[in-house]
């Protein structure tokens, strides 16, 4: 298994990832939301547009 981040072997201590750094480097993409989990659930996609729009969190 290659580490997703920088594609060197993954080391068992942080798997799937190669070392600390990749992993908080993966961390830190989920904390600045580049990446998402899909929905099909359009009540749930409501909520969270009307609650991005009550924040003034713009939307991309």
């Amino acid at each position: 298994m290659s580490c997703p981040i920088c594609k060197k072997p993954a080391e068992k201590h942080y798997r799937p990832f190669c070392s600390k750094r990749c992993a908080d480097i993966d961390l830190g993409k989920w904390f600045g939301e580049e990446y998402a989990v899909p929905t099909a659930d359009q009540d749930g996609l409501e909520e969270a547009f009307e609650g991005a729009i009550k924040k003034d969190i713009p939307l991309q």
